[in-house]
């Protein structure tokens, strides 16, 4: 009998970084696969995860050097844990510094390495292109990933070679793809279709996707939860505000329309990306400046958003010079609320004026208590009479909870996201379904 697996590895790889997660599925059985048979009930069960290890690795092939490791196994929280200082060239070196960390901190016994105990492996990954579903990673579904690396330059890529890195480092365990495009499946034609002709949307697979789908399917799950509603009765608009940014209107616990589209770039202002333009602004610069469609896009994607207009891609640098009377940082923050704000009146249409909840996610959404004062300002006619001003203070740095002022008929709700957990939830499920 083969032994006992009860380890899910969670992988979410970025441009230059690998965030990881290891939890112990407490509803594991005598082998793997009984244990994934009876995944049906864990799958939806978060109290069947208990986490065991977090973790970060920064500035993965940075030629200036520099490469951190920051983890920890325990109660402890990474961001206080073991640092390792030591090369990472690529995600392949950081993963592998990460298997030798888990090894150490977590195998079972000399004879039972932690290799040995992983029962699946979830990765993160950002464009699914035509796969609409979390999917088992085979040589097919790894090659599909790769035609749609274009569409996704800053994330797709590194997070295929974090995936061949892992399936060389754990070969015994099935390894499961999450896309972030899965929870806009079900945007009706209307949103997602572009006024383009239709033969070239066909041949080019040109529409809206919409990204941050694994945040917004927890984020979607937990405000109904704390709202005290079923999800299918659930109406949000949620801002998921953070390095990258983007919005979604969710009527009924599904998604009918988001910010973001063909690709990551488009809709709210973001650390580094210009989200909406005129298109005609992309030949002008062309003609101008002679620059190539790689400029123009390293433009857009690397070298916009607060970084072009402030000098810097940390929301809470622009913030901090905005109070201390920066004019171009006061109207990059103006540009970034005056954009959410746009999008927030256009959700309230499609939801027909009824909402629930607004919700604050990500970075920004979690911990910029101003800028959630900006965007929630006379607001009134919309159901949010402002914030409570001693709530929305509070309410940073991992806290959760209502902080609507008196007298609206709306929830302001702040949740801090967990993309691991939801990983490793999909990632139980597909498992299981792949025994079934």
């Amino acid at each position: 009998m083969a032994a006992t697996r009860t380890k899910l590895l969670v992988l979410n790889a970025g441009s230059s970084s690998l965030k990881f997660k290891v939890y112990r599925w407490l509803g594991a059985s005598t082998d793997t696969a009984a244990a994934a048979a009876r995944g049906s009930a864990a799958a939806g069960s978060t109290a069947e995860l208990q986490p065991l290890a977090a973790g970060l690795c920064e500035r993965i092939g940075d030629p200036a050097g520099g490469a951190l490791m920051r983890a920890s196994a325990g109660a402890t929280s990474w961001r206080e844990g073991e640092r390792i200082e030591e090369p990472m060239p690529d995600h392949g070196a950081a993963l592998r510094l990460v298997a030798s960390f888990l090894s150490r901190s977590l195998a079972t016994g000399a004879e039972h390495a932690f290799d040995q105990d992983v029962l699946a492996v979830g990765h993160r990954v950002v464009h699914g292109g035509s796969i609409a579903q979390s999917v088992l990673i085979d040589d097919a579904a790894r090659g599909s990933l790769q035609d749609v690396c274009h569409l996704a330059p800053l994330h797709n890529p590194p997070s295929l070679h974090c995936i061949d890195a892992a399936r060389s480092l754990f070969p015994g365990a099935p390894h499961v793809a999450c896309f972030d495009t899965t929870f806009h499946k079900s945007l009706p034609p209307e949103a997602y279709m572009y006024a383009l002709p239709a033969d070239l949307c066909r041949k080019h697979r040109i529409r809206k996707y919409g990204f941050h789908g694994i945040s917004y399917t927890y984020l979607t799950r937990e405000a109904a939860r704390m709202l005290g509603k079923p999800l299918e009765e659930t109406n949000l608009i949620i801002c998921h505000l953070g390095a990258g940014s983007s919005m979604c209107a969710v009527q009924g616990g599904r998604s009918v329309d988001t910010t973001m589209g063909f690709t990551p770039l488009e809709g709210l202002v973001m650390g580094s990306r210009c989200g909406d333009i005129d298109p005609a602004i992309v030949p002008f610069l062309m003609r101008e400046q002679g620059l190539g469609p790689d400029e123009l896009d390293a433009l857009m994607n690397r070298k916009s958003g607060f970084l072009g207009m402030a000098g810097s891609i940390d929301a809470r640098s622009v913030e901090e010079c905005a109070l201390a009377g920066d004019e171009a940082c006061q109207l990059a923050l103006a540009v970034f609320v005056r954009r959410v704000r746009k999008y927030l009146g256009a959700f309230l249409v499609h939801l027909g004026g009824r909402l629930d909840a607004l919700v604050f996610s990500a970075g920004i959404g979690e911990n910029g208590s101003m800028l959630r004062d900006m965007i929630c300002a006379d607001l009134a006619w919309a159901g949010i009479a402002g914030l409570d001003r001693t709530a929305n203070e509070a309410t940073v740095r991992g806290k959760a909870g209502e902080v609507q002022a008196a007298g609206s008929r709306a929830k302001v709700l702040v949740i801090p996201t967990d993309e691991q957990l939801e990983i490793a939830l999909e990632t139980l499920a597909v498992v299981q379904a792949a025994v079934d």
